[in-house]
């Protein structure tokens, strides 16, 4: 079994962990206390100083102080120093890994997992340093030159959740950086020591290199510090992710101001499984999408449509493989699947699962919270099954638990009517072998949402594509493609290099 406090050790956290950092000072913390338990054993991982609105108005001076030189730096520099970053979070990878599972509760190949996106992230970003391109135009007037180009924001807000505590805010980071952009972010309450951790990992790198003090910042504090990052003009750009309700009060914010924001909000995805299906390929992925990270991912499968010539055969097979299901602490390599975040999420499970029987949903499998020596910290679930249909209301709301509501269909347009009729949009799956049925679930009369897979599950999206969705998902891109984009301002040039003053549209202006 893994030493905790051996890898807390490791990463610089001892005793009393500090809460706010300009990247390159001692930690500060002028708020109150916040004790940290684990949901994996409920002891105690330690104390964090949150910051107040002095520590803020600290950090975000220093950010814009870091920013008028850090733009400054030629792309590609910023790219090694976020290549370096990559060296040391491998160096740092195992107990990285093993501190995201223990404070959190995901499995530890899923912790591990996680810090690898982090690695990819800054392979992809120093690649993207040397890419930030813009474009030449034709112009109408002659000797004219027309080009389109690129430059930093400034200072970038990024506010993260729990289920992802480091992973977002490098697809975030990562990118901002070799844009030329600061950093503040605002970790969850609720796993502040991985976010502290990050920092203690960068900190030496930022200071090999003379990156000015300012360029990556950290504060950890309540709701009260995002509504304070969301309603500053000196943050142009908010990245945020959360729940829908926060997303909307975090955009309203920000664009009553004429901000930009990045919105990652709720997931209610689904995936449809046609009669051409392969279930020796659809039932891992519905159970992993399902169970994986206890049903606490955006991404996580929620629904399962079923056509119905196959849907007693697939109902009989997801309840053997759920029976299947080990579940205990995370840092076990034996267990699939460890607990939810905190005793309040545990509520959420009964409540929606209570909600769903009153509305004549019936309960297949799973439904308990478990006790005993096992699961001392009382938030250990088992993962349900429900039969359901679509017109249930609780079908239409994100449950953050691992809660899989399967019902038939029995024509693919009616199932892909019924993916796309809740509020978010964000993955979505279809298994098939028929390549018509693939295409038209591909099309534009198919899947919504911002994610579509063929014969993979709705969750473990890859860094080379642009994540996000669309409806009460929020529309933000993040990580690959071009999302680089949000990350900085786009300007066209012309130069005239004649020696008279034609005017676009042909007008004439003689003195």
């Amino acid at each position: 079994m893994i030493d905790i406090n051996s890898v807390l050790g490791r990463l610089g956290i001892t005793g009393n962990s500090q809460g706010v950092s300009t990247g390159l000072n001692s930690w500060v913390g002028s708020g109150a206390e916040l004790t940290i338990t684990s949901p994996v054993d409920g002891d105690q991982i330690g104390q964090v100083l949150q910051g107040d609105q002095n520590d803020y108005e600290t950090i975000v001076r220093a950010a814009q102080g870091a920013f008028t030189e850090w733009r400054m730096w030629p792309a590609p520099k910023r790219g090694e120093v976020v290549r370096q970053m990559g060296m040391a979070l491998r160096e740092a990878k195992d107990d990285l890994g093993a501190l995201v599972s223990y404070e959190m509760g995901k499995s530890l190949q899923e912790g591990l997992g996680e810090v690898q996106e982090m690695i990819d992230i800054c392979d992809f970003a120093v690649g993207l340093s040397r890419q930030l391109y813009g474009l030449s135009l034709h112009s109408e007037r002659p000797m004219h030159r027309m080009t389109e180009q690129w430059h930093p924001l400034g200072v970038v807000g990024i506010i993260s959740a729990f289920n992802f505590p480091v992973a977002v805010w490098s697809w975030n980071s990562m990118i901002a950086w070799i844009c030329g952009d600061t950093c503040i972010w605002k970790p969850s309450e609720k796993t502040p020591f991985t976010a502290i951790a990050c920092q203690n990992i960068i900190q030496k790198v930022l200071k090999e290199n003379d990156v000015p003090e300012g360029v990556s910042c950290l504060i950890v504090g309540d709701r009260t510090i995002g509504e304070t990052m969301a309603n500053d003009r000196r943050l142009p750009l908010i990245s945020a992710t959360g729940s829908t309700r926060m997303g909307k009060s975090v955009g309203a914010a920000v664009g009553a101001r004429l901000g930009k924001s990045i919105l990652e909000l709720g997931g209610n995805n689904a995936i449809i499984v046609t009669p051409e299906a392969d279930f020796k390929v659809a039932i891992p992925g519905i159970v992993f999408g399902a169970v994986g990270t206890a049903g606490q991912r955006c991404t996580s499968t929620r629904r399962v449509i079923i056509h119905e010539s196959i849907y007693e055969d697939l109902k009989k097979s997801l309840v053997k493989a759920y029976g299947q299901i080990k579940i205990g602490t995370p840092l076990s390599a034996a267990n699939h699947m460890g607990p939810l975040i905190d005793k309040d999420a545990v509520g959420m499970y009964s409540d929606a699962i209570k909600r769903a029987q009153s509305e004549g949903g019936k309960l297949l499998v799973g439904g308990e919270v478990l006790t005993g020596s096992d699961y001392e910290s009382g938030c250990y679930v088992q993962p349900a099954i429900i039969e359901a249909h679509a017109d249930m209301s609780v079908t239409h709301h994100e449950t953050f638990a691992p809660i899989l509501y399967i019902m038939k269909y029995s024509a693919l347009e009616e199932a892909i009517a019924m993916q796309n009729a809740v509020p978010q949009g964000l993955s979505s799956a279809i298994f098939t072998l028929n390549m018509r049925e693939a295409e038209l679930f591909l099309s534009q009369a198919g899947s919504d949402c911002g994610i579509a897979n063929v014969n993979i599950g709705t969750s473990g999206a890859e860094i080379g594509g642009a994540f996000g969705g669309e409806k009460e998902t929020g529309g933000g891109r993040e990580s690959g493609s071009d999302a680089w984009k949000a990350y900085m301002r786009r300007q066209t040039c012309t130069s005239n290099y004649s020696t008279v003053l034609p005017l676009a549209q042909g007008i004439k202006f003689d003195l």
